[in-house]
């Protein structure tokens, strides 16, 4: 049979169907806070090792590695995939790969995996993300072949990474753009980032995230405590105390640090499986994942990207908006993930229903991985069907994964 002849949904069929397995990450740790001195490796190796726990499987069967991040702010992190692999038990002949796609990648980690799964080429899958921002180094770009005269400057790589220089133009305008164009004031855009924390607060309360985190035991003069419950959230933060923080780019704007996620550090792991492994090695999975899209859009409106990648999963599975039970858009900024539903008429009944990234913080690598660890769970809990992660991308990218409950 020809593929031109094809639908997609005749080629899902024909294709192997990939499953969340099982999903674990970090508690999310502050800019400078708990996990700064922990590198994306340790972090991803200790997300890794409580995923394969919880998929109740040995190592050893892992035939496939794949973790995404973002800046190599440690001096291992080039080689995080092999690293992180290698550390939780995974044996030394499995291909292993760090992926970039900026705020995708944990996302791209998931449907790298499926795509080797449809393709044969593996049975159970490691994937993830891991970030450390704080270990973002300066860089004295100019010393290497040594200095005639004056003095060697310093750039921060973490400003760098920030800013589009394509278009020259740090994340915040972009969002501030959209703010603009979808006609989003101060005033909503406190009040959705204000929800965002309340949100997180009623789902800590009910013990909702304690399925998804495993906790790590760090070590303080006094002894050693655990850290198992996200940094950055401001329990008792208000749209009013929110409206008071500093506007980016001048009066009449609506981008604060209240209205931007946190920039924090954290890993994720998520464990994908084929069908037949399912049977094999007697795992019972989360979720099937259904479909994914990746798509490029304006650069200075980057954060839209989610709308063209979830009407892109939609269409390849036949959905409509109303089809979904969740949606996670992951909170960049208040009027980036506003105008995202906006645009696609979601519900915010459906949406980031326990919190997103205004609250808990992006770690840029992980966030994807942590997103659709989340929904999986999320799904089980609430039984529940379809839901649909989605993130935009610097540079004018947006990613999106639909899946359903198994």
């Amino acid at each position: 049979v020809l593929v031109s002849t094809l639908s997609y949904l005749d080629v899902i069929a024909i294709m192997a169907s990939s499953f969340i397995v099982a999903a674990r990450r970090t508690a999310f740790g502050s800019f400078g806070g708990t996990l700064k001195n922990h590198s994306p490796t340790v972090l991803g190796v200790h997300a890794a090792k409580g995923a394969i726990a919880a998929a109740g499987i040995d190592p050893e069967i892992i035939d496939s590695v794949c973790v995404g991040n973002v800046s190599q702010t440690a001096g291992d992190t080039a080689y995080l995939a092999r690293h992180v692999g290698l550390g939780s038990g995974v044996r030394q002949e499995v291909p292993m790969l760090t992926v970039n796609r900026l705020c995708g990648s944990g996302f791209q980690s998931i449907i790298t995996a499926s795509q080797e799964i449809a393709c044969s080429e593996a049975t159970v899958a490691l994937t993830g993300g891991a970030e450390n921002m704080s270990m973002a180094p300066f860089a004295a770009r100019d010393v290497r072949w040594g200095k005639s005269l004056g003095d060697a400057s310093l750039t921060d790589t973490l400003l760098e990474t920030l800013t589009d220089q394509y278009v020259k133009l740090p994340m915040y305008t972009t969002a501030e753009n959209l703010a603009k164009m979808y006609d989003l004031g101060n005033e909503e855009c406190d009040a959705f980032a204000a929800q965002s924390h309340a949100r997180w607060v009623a789902a800590h309360d009910a013990k909702i995230f304690e399925t998804e985190i495993e906790p790590i035991e760090i070590k303080t003069r006094k002894g050693t405590k655990e850290f198992a419950v996200d940094e950055s959230v401001k329990p008792d933060t208000t749209a009013e105390a929110l409206g008071k923080l500093r506007q980016r780019l001048g009066k009449d704007t609506v981008v604060t640090p209240g209205t931007s996620c946190g920039i924090t550090d954290g890993a994720a792991a998520v464990v994908v499986a084929s069908e037949d492994a399912l049977k094999v090695h007697g795992m019972t999975p989360l979720a099937r994942i259904v479909a994914y899209s990746v798509n490029g859009v304006d650069p200075t409106i980057m954060g839209i990207g989610p709308v063209p990648s979830i009407r892109g999963v939609l269409a390849k599975a036949n959905l409509s908006l109303d089809d979904i039970d969740l949606f996670e858009i992951n909170e960049a900024f208040a009027p980036q993930c506003m105008a995202c539903a906006k645009e696609l008429g979601i519900d915010h009944s459906k949406l980031n229903v326990n919190g997103g990234a205004l609250a808990l913080g992006h770690p840029t690598g992980a966030s994807g991985s942590r997103i659709m660890g989340h929904l999986a769970h999320e799904l089980n809990r609430t039984g529940k069907r379809f839901a649909i992660g989605s993130a935009c991308i610097g540079g004018g990218q947006g990613v999106a994964i639909l899946i359903e409950r198994c």
